[in-house]
């Protein structure tokens, strides 16, 4: 006979924070957000630690090198999707490794026999005023000058006149050796008066830029996730089909940590895959598993050796797994009950593996209430694909900017391999995922201070200053249809909404 749950399962929306009390030392600006990412046994630090608990989700229409570049910036972490070849995702991965934090590759660089036309063109499509000029035009080419606007006057001049004769020379040029400090390269800008700096190797090759306006901002973002060469860290996708070929290529562009992407892991194809991995890297190489939604999955999966487990099926807005097949769990529920499995599981073992929450968030405010409910970080789709640093089109629909936005269960997407069901991954008839459009939300780094300046702000109100705190003060209440209507504005006639909702998932 079927097992039945003798409660319902419920969503985030279902749920509310009680406040508790809050000291006089209990003010956002001292909360800290930093987190575990991968397991580790009690009393020793976690080989990697997120600063803030955000990841963005294993998608093609959010996690490429330019997201995870952004994130990773602000103290999270992308994981670059694996639906794809193995080439171009390890490729993605090289790229964020090779991006040091205030040097630049240049994406918008001249030849010498381009025009004025060229540069115009150039400007118009990066955004960018300075422009390397190398010897084949490309991002590391030998340095033969730079143009900057200054160096033409749109009004006085052809069109067609080459690079070559308008470009300050590099003879004229200030540059630095290729290994100078971000430190140094900014002393040499501000004692030059310079807007830029080039770094070329000892043979004149361009390697990197250094901007002054680059340096600032690096400086301004104190949470990055930097790894212990100073590089920015990023996790990548893999499934359970080619992992003897795709881990070995994401190993060497430098992931840091890797996470299997399936629609449910609670399975053998999850545990060969880790078994795999632990034979040929030991514990070197971090991954983890999922999706599970209860405790017997998330004791299987850590069983098998996964550095973090991810909770969530049928709970992501472009999601229809429940629609299509029945299966899945109210993503409040599913967690509550993995969290408490895990904190059974440290007691008896004393490992602690981390809970990623995966679905489910709908407004700022459940990712607080997902953090109180025992999860250690969550993994973001939606939220993340509004904003410009993810890889979709800028849309225009019927009058108000969209992004693209769709699952990896979709037609679109014909990413089979996430699909731990053996045989032939082009036997699977129906989709579990749709393709849609998401409002656009602007830069990322803008919405997440907003996100998480209410996240510090509730735990405050719960008397927490951790992660860890607010999971042991938080209570959690139950609420009825009727006072969801009543937690937001009724009954009222509202004026132009001047913000309200800036920042959330409306």
């Amino acid at each position: 006979m079927a097992y039945y749950f003798d409660e319902p399962s419920r969503t985030f929306n279902e749920y509310l924070l009680v406040p508790g009390f809050s000291s006089s030392e209990c003010i956002p600006a001292k909360v800290s957000l930093k987190t575990p990412l991968v397991k580790h046994r009690q009393g020793e630090e976690p080989a990697i630690s997120l600063n803030i608990p955000m990841v963005s989700a294993i998608m093609q229409s959010v996690s490429d090198d330019g997201m995870a570049i952004a994130l990773a910036t602000e103290g999270g972490l992308s994981f670059i999707f694996g639906s794809q070849t193995i080439e171009n995702q390890a490729a993605m991965v090289a790229r964020v490794k090779d991006y040091k934090a205030g040097f630049v590759t240049s994406d918008a660089n001249l030849a010498p026999d381009a025009t004025l036309a060229d540069v115009l063109a150039l400007k118009e499509e990066y955004g960018h005023s300075t422009m390397p000029v190398t010897d084949d035009g490309s991002a590391h080419g030998k340095l033969l000058g730079i143009v900057t606007s200054r160096d033409y006057r749109i009004s006085r001049m052809d069109p067609s006149e080459k690079v070559a004769d308008f470009m300050t020379p590099r003879e004229r040029m200030i540059v630095a050796a290729a290994d100078t400090s971000l430190k140094t390269a900014n002393d040499i800008i501000w004692d030059n008066k310079l807007n830029s700096l080039p770094l070329v190797d000892e043979e004149d090759h361009l390697m990197y830029m250094v901007f002054r306006k680059d340096y600032d901002s690096h400086k301004s973002n104190p949470y990055e996730m930097l790894d212990s060469h100073k590089r920015y860290m990023v996790g990548a996708g893999i499934n359970t089909r080619d992992y003897a070929e795709r881990v070995p290529a994401l190993v060497e562009a430098g992931a840091d940590v890797l996470c299997i992407d399936s629609s449910e892991g609670f399975s053998d194809w999850q545990r060969i895959t880790i078994e795999w991995i632990r034979e040929h890297y030991g514990d070197s190489v971090k991954v983890g598993a999922g999706n599970v939604v209860d405790a017997e999955g998330f004791r299987f999966l850590a069983e098998c050796g996964a550095d973090f487990v991810k909770v969530g099926i049928g709970g992501g807005s472009i999601c229809i797994t429940r629609e299509q097949k029945g299966i899945g769990r109210g993503q409040a529920t599913a967690l509550i009950e993995v969290s408490k499995a895990r904190d059974e599981y440290f007691e008896e073992t004393g490992i602690y593996v981390p809970v990623c929450s995966d679905g489910g968030i709908v407004y700022d405010h459940h990712m607080t209430l997902a953090l109180a409910m025992g999860a250690d970080f969550l993994m973001l789709g939606r939220y993340f694909a509004r904003f410009d640093e993810s890889p979709t089109n800028k849309v225009n629909v019927n009058g108000s900017y969209m992004k693209e936005y769709w699952g990896e269960g979709s037609a679109r997407a014909r990413n089979w391999q996430r699909y731990d069901l053996g045989g032939d991954k082009k036997g699977l008839s129906f989709e579990e995922g749709v393709d849609s459009y998401v409002p656009y939300a602007g830069a990322l780094k803008d919405n997440v201070d907003l996100t998480l300046s209410k996240v510090r702000s509730t735990m405050c109100n719960c008397g927490a200053l951790t992660i860890a705190e607010l999971q042991e003060k938080a209570k959690l209440t139950v609420v009825s249809s009727t006072s969801i209507v009543e937690g937001g504005a009724h009954d009222v006639v509202l004026k132009e909404k001047s913000g309200y909702g800036t920042g959330t998932m409306r």
